[in-house]
């Protein structure tokens, strides 16, 4: 069939166009942080480790845990829900795994040492003074308290508490039994509002609003010895590195960056769908911090640049005093302040 010259190139074009529209489509999946809706439970929940009631069953799952950095698909597949009352924020996580294993019982110990799950909540969404939850599959956990970011020179508490925690596992096969194959293992988790309030300085429960939480889940590669599940190691005998499975990828292999965590929406509703879109302003927020971290890896104030954001011009400013610095910006969509310390602390205030 005889096409003319300017028809191929035409086509050509339109296909490029269409190939980079859906990488540019991709690369903004990957980059857009996870969002979630969850509900308010129906009734009471019995921390059992196997959320049978009917406000679990109503609930959606998560989408299914990729990579940390956002390209690689997991080996095994990971998802959770949550639920909230008015004393507990709930959360129920089902890890496929075939073989359960694990050693450490004591609380307060590193548990991602074996394999586990980890909840990151962050409720004002300010980068400081940020909670830390793990568990591994004989129900041992370690909660911890971050000042602030390691990056920015944080501080893990690791004697402050969870008061009123709840917690329960359930596996779905055996534990340290080499000999089988198993399933799964699921977490259920309640934590109370009372114990997320004190750190953050929030005095109510986010109803209608959002917090930034983020999960992980550790896994190690692993050998038999003896009948015994060890971590594989190299040919030097170190310890093969573990993979890290995550809700919202960070795009990099670091928890400790919660301006990229997802956004958890608290419904008053029992089970309805709503309809929620992340406010205009973490748009700019994301960017801000990526203004923020480019300035304080390279000291260069021409690299702060304007940019078009949902198709406003958002124009950051560097603001130096005796102290440190601030990196702000006047909203173009709801004329706050947006505001990031030196510190990496993000502040959001009514203009003058």
């Amino acid at each position: 069939m005889n096409i003319e010259p300017s028809i191929k190139i035409k086509r050509i074009i339109a296909i490029f166009l269409f190939l980079t529209y859906l990488c540019c489509a991709s690369l903004l999946a990957q980059n857009t942080p996870k969002k979630y809706i969850a509900h308010k439970a129906l009734n009471s929940l019995e921390i059992d480790g196997l959320a049978n009631e009917e406000s679990w069953e109503n609930a959606k799952w998560t989408t299914e845990f990729i990579d940390i950095e956002g390209d690689k698909k997991a080996t095994y597949k990971t998802r959770v829900k949550m639920l909230w009352d008015d004393t507990y924020l709930y959360f129920f996580a089902l890890l496929d795994e075939l073989h359960i294993w694990g050693d450490i019982t004591k609380r307060d110990a590193v548990i991602f040492h074996n394999n586990d799950f980890e909840i990151f909540i962050d409720p004002p969404g300010t980068t400081h003074n940020y909670m830390e939850l793990e568990i591994n599959a004989l129900n041992t956990v370690w909660d911890l308290l971050l000042t602030k970011t390691y990056s920015q020179g944080g501080a893990a508490i690791n004697n402050w508490d969870i008061n009123g925690l709840k917690t329960a596992v359930h596996i779905n096969g055996t534990l340290n039994n080499a000999n089988d194959t198993d399933k799964s293992w699921s977490t259920e988790i309640a934590i109370p509002w009372k114990s997320l309030f004190e750190p953050s300085k929030i005095a109510e429960i986010p109803v209608n609003n959002f917090w930034r939480i983020n999960f992980s889940r550790v896994q190690w590669q692993h050998s038999l010895i003896d009948g015994k599940y060890v971590k594989k190691k190299d040919a030097n005998g170190k310890a093969l590195p573990e993979y890290n499975w995550v809700w919202s990828p960070q795009g990099v292999i670091n928890m400790h960056k919660p301006n990229t965590w997802g956004y958890v929406y608290f419904s008053d509703k029992t089970k309805e769908n709503i309809n929620w879109s992340i406010p205009k302003d973490e748009h700019i927020k994301w960017y801000l911090y990526k203004v923020f971290l480019n300035y304080v890896e390279n000291n260069n104030e021409k690299e702060i640049q304007d940019k078009s954001i949902l198709g406003a011009l958002v124009s950051p400013k560097l603001e130096k005093h005796k102290t440190g610095f601030n990196i702000w910006v006047k909203s173009p969509f709801t004329n706050k302040i947006l505001v990031i310390k030196e510190d990496g602390k993000f502040s959001s205030n009514e203009a003058e």
